[in-house]
């Protein structure tokens, strides 16, 4: 009796404690680390695809076809299956404007018309519409389709098995199923509201879903347990839209402009196995190799030099290197040797064999030295693009076009504004200068509105910059006569360098300059030493403007003759 007081007594003290409110002060030390608990644990990364770099490629192409830029825009791209909620349109504007970086071929015109979606941007537009205080440009071109069909589990295989007795029980189930997502895209001619013949896309792909599971449970003599396991794994469908999308795209764009798209789609990096086959390598060397096959891959590609590629991987000086690198590849810059790094660096000394497996290109997984080569080991000689890996990087290169859209540009009239871009083979210092058809001097780039001169090997330098409201400069034809603009881009930042009459502020005269002969014999100065340097010149006529002849009078009318 005594024993069962003490039990009820026991079950009063708790439940009176229970009811009294929890004092949260206690797990304050515990909650402070809720700031580091709810940050990511891995960092993020640029979202890729098979045909990323037949992307890159299509810009490259459209830059060297010198295709003008063209207006685009784009319907809704719907789902009426309701099964694949993802952003086609925004992913269709991703894959224009990754066309687009060097060559500015195609603009995005972004106005949207249903006013279910409109936001804050579109409603502001139509006001200032109404106002005439904004004026839309009419795109040339437009994207129509739509998600065709999602076909689920065409393919679907399961497997259960399981045993009994009277200690002992056990399962085991296996299961895997395909689906096929199909995508349609059109290009049509905005001004007839016509979709052009020919001009289409219609593709579809498979993604997988699987998994396996184990369960065991018994008895030990008056005691059960129970183990259960299981892995699984399944295809997103935003990366399998996004492949297709930059597909179409490549197709119909490659087709309209007609160009050799189909170049750009034979990369071996198009192989659906690329990026698993590459982490699979990654995971078979250890760290100190990986990181050195990736600085010798920036050798290659003259961000590290003979004597930098040596230093830790820490250093400041093969961070900073790794960052540029990053940042022309267009990837989320970290200045560290991680999975996207790596693969992006090798993925150029990766070849297709015979049987169509993916082969290394003279570097193994094991150490940083030359692979043997060896098609059975999965090694072979020569690198398919670009140079091998480790050796000496190749020239600086530098890329000056006129972009003004006229067949000789090599003339221009007094008053023409003149337009330029320029593009470097990896990220450097770009300094540009302005003849005049008198002589004089003025630096272009850097100025007051673009002070930096460090640019990115992943975009076009305007000359001037006409996509922003306020280019800083506006270069027009001037006096008649022989005018030109010579561009240099340097492995390092020379300004300081130069002679002290050009270190001035630009978009002015500079002092004791004449002809761009004594700027280039500065430059010269400048980068001896070793000092990549890449430049290239523009040259046109100045001709008068052209007087346009006035008109004669209207001859008076018989009624007003008489008055």
């Amino acid at each position: 009796m005594g024993l069962l007081a003490l039990v009820l007594l026991a079950v009063a003290v708790l439940l009176a404690g229970c009811s009294t409110p929890f004092n949260a002060r206690r797990d304050a030390a515990f909650q402070t680390y809720g700031h580091a608990a709810d940050r990511p644990t891995v960092r993020p990364v640029r979202s890729l695809s098979s045909f990323s770099d037949s992307l890159m490629c299509m810009d490259r192409m459209f830059r060297d076809a010198e295709l003008p830029s063209t207006l685009i825009t784009s319907k809704q791209i719907p789902d009426f299956s309701g099964r694949v909620p993802v952003a086609t349109k925004e992913m269709i504007v991703t894959a224009i404007s990754q066309m687009s970086r060097l060559s500015n071929a195609f603009r995005y015109v972004d106005f949207e018309v249903d006013i279910s979606r409109q936001d804050t941007v579109q409603n502001l537009t139509t006001i200032l519409l109404n106002s005439n205080q904004i004026r839309l440009q009419r795109p040339a071109l437009y994207v129509s389709g739509a998600v065709a069909f999602v076909d689920q589990n065409v393919i679907n295989n399961r497997f259960d098995i399981g045993t009994s007795a009277s200690r002992l029980e056990t399962g085991y189930s296996a299961n895997k199923n395909a689906t096929i997502i199909g995508l349609e895209l059109h290009l049509g001619d905005f001004r007839s509201r016509t979709l052009i013949p020919g001009l289409d896309s219609a593709n579809e792909v498979i993604v997988g879903a699987g998994g396996q599971g184990l369960d065991l449970a018994g008895r030990i003599s008056d005691y059960g347990w129970q183990f259960n396991v299981g892995r699984d794994y399944a295809q997103g469908s935003g990366a399998a839209v996004r492949t297709l999308v930059e597909l179409a795209m490549i197709e119909l764009t490659g087709k309209w402009a007609r160009v050799p798209y189909w170049q750009c789609l034979t990369l071996e990096q198009n192989h659906p196995d690329f990026q698993r086959q590459l982490r699979d390598w990654h995971d078979e060397g250890k760290p100190a190799v990986q990181q050195g096959l990736v600085m010798k891959s920036l050798r290659s590609g003259g961000y590290l030099t003979a004597e930098t590629v040596k230093l830790p991987v820490n250093h400041p000086t093969v961070r900073a290197a790794i960052a540029k690198y990053q940042a022309d590849q267009g990837m989320v810059v970290t200045g560290v040797v991680d999975f996207m790094t790596y693969e992006r660096a090798l993925r150029n000394y990766v070849t297709l064999g015979d049987k169509g497996q993916l082969l290394r290109v003279g570097w193994n997984t094991g150490n940083t030295e030359p692979a043997i080569p060896s098609v059975a080991d999965g090694q072979v000689t020569a690198a398919p693009t670009g140079p091998e890996l480790g050796a000496e990087a190749d020239p600086l290169h530098l890329n000056l076009q006129i972009e003004n859209l006229v067949a000789d540009k090599t003339v221009f009239e007094q008053g023409t504004q003149i337009f330029l871009s320029a593009t470097v083979s990896r990220a450097s210092h770009l300094y540009c200068y302005m003849q005049a058809s008198q002589g004089g001097m003025i630096r272009l780039l850097p100025n007051a509105t673009n002070p930096s001169s460090l640019v990115s090997a992943n975009q076009t330098v305007r000359i001037p910059d006409w996509m922003v409201p306020s280019p800083g400069f506006v270069l027009d034809a001037g006096q008649p006569g022989e005018e030109a603009v010579m561009c240099f881009a340097t492995g390092e930042d020379v300004l300081p360098r130069l002679p002290e009459n050009m270190q001035a502020p630009g978009l002015a005269v500079i002092a004791g300059m004449s002809g761009m002969d004594s700027v280039e014999a500065a430059f010269s100065q400048a980068t001896e030493g070793g000092i990549p340097v890449a430049k290239q010149r523009m040259q046109w006529r100045v001709t008068p403007k052209r007087v346009l002849p006035v008109a004669a009078p209207a001859p008076a009318s018989a009624a007003a003759a008489k008055r």
